[in-house]
């Protein structure tokens, strides 16, 4: 095992929020499992990460402190390949209350760190399991990443332009939305039932079931014939006049998000449309011309112009912004949207509690060493594991 040193971070207070206490065992993977685990981490869950003796090569060369996803945890480096390595890792199962895992179907088994196994040396652990596929069916063993996975549960199908190719999401409906959520809403689940039934279990947590879960409405609405199956042909995928974005004089954009009645009647009015002969608002066939004739008139001022002019209405008109505007904006710099650890901007711990608020870590560790966070789960100082 690798020794970690402290660090000036040996200041920061000891772990608050609402999940303080619960202990989580992270198996290190990328995507969605270390996401889960910031959030567990952010609200006070004290998560302990194995991490590889060979970094992924998706992190090589990224410095430590701009890996959000992976602050606010202790670190312990073991050999999963060697009897050793795996019975450090069962040791330290049988003390948490949460393992996470994000291999593909089976590496878990080969490894001797199946389910069974863990559930055997800790009856109640709560086993989270994340894949895209799932732990069984005929894509199990396939590769994949986020923009497979919503390909195939109909996601990427319904994003983009009508006559254009789909557009890609960034990774945040597969990983994140679809996954890292679905993770976390059952992982807490199961904690919360093996509280009174003192027994764990396993979380089969697959990215197309969240995202066909994320689907819901519009699955809904298509078989009540609500719902075309064609991009911008709905009124929430853009191709409604009054949801969606537009280009204004100065290359920018807006969004607009005037679905009901009232908000649209505020956007014909700053659009100077108010008491013309109009189409009704929800007559499709309309859209595509309403549209056009939207995209003219916001040409016509800055993206910056338009928003001071629907400052205060009810249309749904605020700006497109930039990353690096965003975390300027005067509304996330009043809720501190951001807080600053080791001089990186990092999203502040969400969602927000009035009791038991949650907080950043602000550093790759707790500050603690293996020895001292091995002990903090309740191995004795003489304890092979923490000797060694």
């Amino acid at each position: 095992m690798k020794q970690q040193n402290k660090t000036s971070q040996d200041t920061i207070p000891r772990a608050s929020g609402p999940l303080a206490g619960l202990r989580v065992l992270e198996i290190e993977s990328i995507g969605p499992v270390p996401w889960a685990c910031m959030m567990l981490s952010n609200l006070g869950a004290q998560v302990v990460r194995i991490e590889r003796q060979v970094a992924s090569e998706i992190n090589q060369g990224l410095d430590a402190k701009f890996q959000l996803t992976a602050l606010g945890r202790d670190k312990v480096t073991l050999d999963l390949k060697t009897s050793q390595g795996i019975e450090a890792a069962l040791r330290l199962a049988t003390h948490a209350d949460v393992l996470l895992e994000g291999m593909r179907p089976g590496v878990m088994e080969r490894l001797g760190l199946s389910p069974q196994v863990c559930l055997e040396r800790n009856p109640k652990l709560v086993y989270g399991r994340m894949t895209g596929w799932g732990q069984d069916g005929p894509l199990a063993q396939t590769a994949g990443h986020d923009i497979n996975y919503i390909g195939l549960t109909g996601v990427l199908h319904a994003i983009g332009p009508r006559q254009g190719r789909p557009s890609v999401p960034l990774n945040l409906v597969g990983d994140l939305g679809g996954g890292a959520m679905l993770l976390l809403f059952g992982v807490l689940a199961a904690v919360l039932e093996s509280r009174s039934s003192g027994k764990g279990q396993v979380v089969d947590a697959a990215m197309v079931d969240g995202c066909t879960s994320l689907l819901a409405p519009v699955w809904g609405r298509l078989q009540s014939g609500q719902w075309l199956d064609q991009r911008e042909s709905n009124w929430l995928d853009g191709g409604a006049p009054f949801y969606g974005t537009y280009e204004t004089a100065d290359g920018r954009f807006v969004a607009v998000g005037a679905i009901e009645s009232t908000f649209y009647a505020d956007l014909l009015k700053g659009l100077g449309l108010q008491g013309q002969q109009l189409p009704a608002q929800h007559e499709r066939t309309a859209w595509p011309a309403m549209r056009e004739s939207f995209a003219k008139i916001f040409m016509q001022r800055t993206r910056d112009e338009w928003c001071e002019l629907f400052s205060g209405s009810q249309a749904c008109v605020t700006p497109v912004l930039s990353l690096a505007e965003a975390k300027q904006h005067p509304h996330q710099r009043a809720r501190q949207a951001f807080v600053d650890t080791d001089g990186v901007a990092q999203p502040a711990a969400a969602p927000r509690f009035s009791r038991t608020p949650g907080r950043i870590a602000g550093a790759e560790t707790f500050g603690r060493n293996t020895q001292e966070a091995l002990m903090a789960w309740g191995l004795t100082a003489d304890d092979p594991l923490v000797a060694g």
